[in-house]
């Protein structure tokens, strides 16, 4: 059944949606706007003259009355609706599904634009589905775009097994750390949640089109910044923000001291949010961010036991682990101390290189060992 405030809500939708492409108002500028005229209808059809009593610059008054000659506001969320397929939904704070950690923090984006399979069920008006993807712990992984194999092996470790546990991985579909956290999660078929610093139709970098396509078939995708919007250097700090509001406590894997992982840690403070850091070689630049931020107070991150204690969870029994037979197990262990090729194994375990070559795949396509390039395995 659709409340009241929900028919409310999807009343003000076309004007919320119209206002996304008025330049140079945020968050708090929309906010004085909804207090002065009463609400996005009142102030879209409101007079130059009630316009003049913000006291803004003139320049953002007349951006506004430019736009309102292009736009028809319910026209355009039509064409929202049959333009794009997958579909996109822009979602308002009004909205009783709008994500409720983002209502906490003070410059929560008005409108969130999704795409993803759970849209259609909430443009139906069946929000079960999405309140049962939400009631799910959310967790942001981020960090560097160019990790070591020693960044990637952890990210692809730490995200598999926590998505397993039923964690909901949040990250920015960038190169690198980003792209491990999120690829990780949907292999464990787990949950995963990409925050775009361009419209949710642009994918940002272009290699990743099939880890996007993967991401809206079995999760979601959202941003702030209106379809067909091109990513810019300006927009990547602000979609830090959504990341981390997004979710009870963020968890770095490798960045420097200046890099965005940094940004975003520091946003998740700000916002109240726990900090989480994976430590890394002292002698690595690629650490410098991650050490920096333990030695100020972030907890420490070794294991997944350790990001699932913030929620207050156990890591449950690997069913994968258990149905091992005896060399699998002897091997997988031996990944868990150091990353070794295949001739190592067989060397320390006097296996045949053979022999050894079917293990690593049946444990790679259970999702336990990694093969992370040049000739060497890890475990997940």
């Amino acid at each position: 059944m659709i409340t009241t405030e929900q028919k409310l809500a999807d009343q003000e939708r076309p004007f919320w949606l119209a206002f996304t492409y008025l330049n140079n108002v945020g968050p708090g500028r929309f906010r004085r706007i909804l207090k002065v005229f009463g609400s996005a209808q009142e102030a879209w059809q409101a007079s130059r003259q009630k316009w003049q009593s913000l006291g803004w610059n003139q320049k953002i008054i007349n951006d506004f009355f430019s736009l309102r000659t292009r736009i028809n506001p319910q026209e355009h969320l039509r064409g929202l609706l049959s333009d794009y397929q997958p579909l996109i939904w822009p979602i308002t704070k009004l909205d009783a599904y709008y994500p409720e950690k983002l209502l906490s923090i003070d410059d929560g984006p008005p409108v969130l634009f999704a795409r993803g399979k759970l849209v259609n069920g909430v443009v139906r008006g069946d929000f079960n589905s999405w309140q049962s993807f939400w009631s799910s712990p959310v967790l942001a992984m981020v960090g560097t775009r160019g990790p070591s194999a020693y960044g990637r092996q952890v990210a692809t470790r730490l995200g598999g097994e926590l998505a397993r546990q039923g964690l909901i991985i949040v990250s920015g579909l960038a190169r690198g750390i980003d792209s491990l956290a999120h690829r990780s999660a949907l292999e464990a078929g787990g949950k995963t949640v990409a925050v775009l610093g361009s419209g949710v139709d642009v994918v940002y970098p272009s290699q990743n089109y099939r880890l996007y396509q993967d991401i809206l078939a079995r999760g979601l995708v959202l941003s702030e910044l209106p379809p067909e919007t091109k990513p810019l250097p300006g927009y990547f700090p602000a979609r830090n923000r959504i990341i981390a509001g997004l979710s009870s406590a963020v968890l770095i894997i490798e960045g420097g001291v200046k890099s965005g992982s940094l940004i975003t840690a520091s946003l998740a403070a700000h916002q109240g949010r726990d900090v989480l850091a994976v430590p890394g070689n002292i002698t690595s630049h690629l650490s410098l961010g991650t050490n920096y931020l333990l030695k100020n107070g972030a907890k420490v991150v070794t294991e997944a036991n350790d990001v699932l204690e913030e929620f207050n969870l156990k890591l449950a029994n690997n069913d994968n682990v258990v149905s091992l037979d005896d060399d699998e197990k002897v091997v997988l262990a031996l990944l868990g101390k150091q990353n070794l090729t295949v001739d190592e194994i067989s060397l320390k375990l006097n296996f045949e290189a053979s022999k050894v070559s079917i293990i690593l795949t049946k444990l790679e396509i259970r999702g336990l060992a990694a093969n992370l390039g040049l000739g060497e395995w890890g475990r997940r």
